[in-house]
């Protein structure tokens, strides 16, 4: 009992720290994961080698591996590139900017995943804002909120759904059945609701002016075309690889490494020209919060409350699928959605086998999948995509705080899990 309060007080603490930014997130994340050694809930065994309350290197490599493979692309001038085209092809006004970003990282998540997706969106979001002169948070932030919304459409779009679909036995077809149509429709609402969010920043016009913008060339920005080619071919088959790693039996964080590893060859880069884009901060972030959380579920509290949530809803198919998916978005806020869906997928697990239902049928795994990755968008620090934009805006000298995200992301998750509540009632009850 005395282990359990003190790993809770320790993860509160730890938490109040990052979210008000009173010391930098990954001391206070490292400051946490060095108190719950001290009480003995940390070990180079628990923290590196166990897959419940470890370190998920799976996340770690893809992270490192698509963040090698932007840096050399960044050399070519395509960044500067899409930066231009979308800049031109917004004719400089805020919002229809804005609308491109989203639908830009709408198509790019479900293919990739979210966390890859901001990795090459996020460079383009900030240099086509400081060519415009426009400020840069409200983007970001529709890049993130957009990224996570697209990732729920699809088997890779999001890591919790990968967790989840290995479990529940969930295809590549089953989530195109049923989440991108619920991914479709908040897409459209989120479109319809960043005009309202974002009102008071959509206002100010472009420093640049219409003329200046006619003369653009994007093309000029690419300045090694032969490296480029190189690059996008590479990109492509790690891409295919992406959507076919569960045929090929090959993690998505080896196909990223091995990318990583073609990109450098085919480039003759230096190591010291792409690992300096290498966000490592960010990295040394989310390992201890994996460390972090998973002390948590060592001590049994994860465990404690979805065991509680079964015992509750009993046989109730409609109760377990609200909870379920409230609860996943509540818990998924606070906690990071990977190591939450990991501790929770045997525990609905166990539900779905006591429901009658299993397998694409059941809509516990979809309002599961729905609450984890919905939930990701709440605060800073509830998904990979969210902490890694928020690294490249600070890295850029343009910091968003843990609150200034939240504010925004609190009301797109309340939004979207409500839509989502009203999709898996209607789907899976009403007209089943």
């Amino acid at each position: 009992m005395i282990e359990t309060s003190a790993a809770i007080s320790i993860f509160i603490v730890a938490y109040a720290l990052i979210a008000t930014e009173r010391v930098h997130r990954v001391a206070a994340a490292l400051g946490g994961v060095a108190a719950m050694t001290v009480i003995g809930l940390v070990s180079a065994e628990s923290a590196f080698f166990d897959h419940t309350t470890g370190i998920d290197w799976n996340v770690i490599f893809l992270l490192f591996g698509m963040m090698v493979i932007v840096g050399v692309l960044k050399q070519t001038g395509l960044f500067e590139f899409l930066a231009l085209w979308a800049a031109k092809k917004s004719g400089g006004h805020p919002y229809k900017l804005l609308v491109l970003l989203v639908l830009i990282s709408a198509v790019v998540a479900p293919i990739l995943d979210n966390v890859t997706c901001v990795l090459l969106v996020a460079p383009v979001t900030l240099a086509v804002c400081r060519q415009l002169g426009l400020p840069s948070a409200p983007y970001l932030i529709s890049l993130i909120l957009a990224s996570n919304i697209g990732g729920t459409a699809t088997l890779i779009g999001d890591p919790p759904n990968i967790i989840i679909g290995s479990r529940a036995g969930l295809s590549f077809t089953d989530f195109l059945v049923h989440s991108l149509p619920l991914t479709v429709i908040l897409l459209i609402g989120f479109v319809v609701m960043a005009r309202w969010l974002f009102r008071h920043d959509l206002t100010e016009p472009a420093a640049v002016g219409r003329d200046q913008l006619a003369d653009l060339r994007p093309a000029d920005a690419i300045t090694n075309r032969r490296l480029l080619n190189r690059c996008l071919i590479v990109l492509a088959l790690v891409l295919i690889a992406f959507g076919l790693h569960t045929t090929l039996h090959i993690d998505p964080s080896v196909v990223a490494m091995l990318g990583a590893g073609a990109t450098v060859l085919v480039s003759r880069t230096e190591p010291e020209e792409f690992l300096e884009e290498v966000e490592w901060g960010t990295l040394a972030f989310f390992m201890a919060l994996f460390v972090l959380v998973g002390s948590l579920v060592q001590v049994g509290i994860i465990g404690e409350i979805g065991e509680f949530a079964a015992e509750a809803m009993g046989d109730k198919e409609l109760l377990a699928s609200t909870v379920l998916l409230f609860g996943s978005g509540i818990v998924g806020a606070f906690v990071d959605n990977i190591p939450y869906t990991t501790a929770m997928v045997p525990i609905v697990e166990d539900l779905v086998a006591a429901s009658g239902t299993s397998g694409a049928e059941s809509p516990l795994w979809w309002a599961f999948v729905f609450g984890a990755d919905l939930g990701g968008n709440a605060t800073a620090v509830a998904a990979g995509a969210n902490v890694v934009v928020l690294g490249i805006a600070a890295k850029a000298g343009e910091p968003i705080s843990f609150w200034k995200f939240t504010k925004y992301g609190l009301v797109v998750t309340v939004a979207t899990l409500l839509v989502a509540w009203g999709y898996v009632w209607l789907r899976y009850f009403a007209l089943a």
